[in-house]
């Protein structure tokens, strides 16, 4: 089967189609602007970029800013939540959650997110801003964010409102992890169908997973530096992860089949560890797993086959993708 895959890149958006075979780019979009992220629902797209929310109702034929109620501007990360698709999560740097219920007409900031950054002084190693949200996992009216570097955020109320997890405590430190909590340093947020209270966390301190919604976490690789996993929807202890020793150090791709009991190389077809860089997200399909890093690089394997290919080598700088069916 063929799909149709957008990119988020240094110069926009890029249109491509891709199957087990052959990756193309058909068409570039939105190309003055730095986009940093990208969400599909039906005919709908939204884009955040450096400079707000694009939207477009055509499949990306035609495009129009969709900021109203917007404070802030840099977006790193935006979500369609998978049972209602006027219902989008957008979180900027500095760290701030929006919330749009008409596909992207209109933003409401959720003002507790705010509260928190500035109580604990949540803090980027890389940028004067106050931290950033930098992904979601949405699960019926169950939601979380990611905050870099801040902890993990819980919403019970279709992220309307927000605390801290409560093995997440919002001092943006980067010393040993107690017992039970999780590191702050959090970079991606993941979970499972088969419940909303499975939650997977990549971080600067390792990974983690929490069995209870974040009321308790247990480290489940040996400590490393991470940003990406991928969870299998059919088995939940089949999981996918790009652990590295350090910031875009020695980066690679690992896989366990027993909730991480156990892991092993995954790694066909690519030069790992790769010196300079690591994964920086998963992308799964159906049969299909993609691997996006640090510099922008984009590979995908068939699920268990292993055999890494690079794809859509003429789009460099990708940021982020979103997959649909053509």
């Amino acid at each position: 089967m063929e799909l149709t895959v957008f990119l988020a890149a240094a110069q926009g958006l890029v249109r491509g189609s891709l199957s087990l075979e052959s990756s193309e780019i058909h068409d570039r979009m939105l190309i003055d602007q730095e986009a940093t992220s990208v969400a599909s629902a039906g005919t709908h797209l939204f884009a955040g970029t450096k400079g707000g929310i694009y939207r477009s109702s055509d499949r990306g034929e035609s495009w129009s800013a969709a900021n109203e109620g917007l404070k802030e501007h840099h977006v790193r990360w935006l979500a369609v939540h998978p049972e209602k698709e006027q219902l989008l999560l957008a979180g900027f740097e500095p760290a701030a959650i929006y919330v749009s219920e008409d596909a992207a007409v209109t933003w409401r900031e959720r003002p507790d997110v705010a509260k928190l950054r500035d109580r604990f002084n949540w803090m980027l190693p890389y940028s004067p801003e106050s931290g950033c949200v930098r992904g979601f996992y949405l699960q019926g009216s169950r939601a979380y964010a990611a905050v870099e570097v801040g902890g993990l955020l819980r919403s019970n109320d279709w992220g309307d409102t927000w605390a801290l997890a409560s093995a997440s405590d919002g001092i943006p430190s980067f010393g040993p992890v107690k017992e039970e909590k999780l590191h702050p340093d959090v970079h991606s947020v993941n979970g499972h169908p088969s419940s909303a209270n499975l939650i997977f966390a990549p971080t600067g301190g390792g990974f983690f997973v929490s069995e209870d919604g974040g009321e308790s976490f247990e480290r489940r690789y040996p400590p490393c530096y991470c940003r990406a996993v991928w969870v299998d929807p059919a088995d939940a202890r089949h999981l996918v992860l790009g652990p590295a020793s350090g910031v875009d150090r020695n980066g690679r791709i690992m896989e366990t089949l027993n909730s991480g009991e156990s892991w092993e190389p995954v790694e066909s077809g690519l030069e790992t560890p790769w010196q300079r860089t690591m994964v920086e997200r998963f992308y799964g399909h159906n049969d299909m797993l993609l691997a996006l890093l640090s510099d922008g690089r984009l590979f995908f394997s068939e699920l268990g086959q292993w055999n890494w290919l690079q794809i859509f080598e003429e789009a460099p700088g990708i940021r982020a993708l979103a997959i649909s069916d053509p």
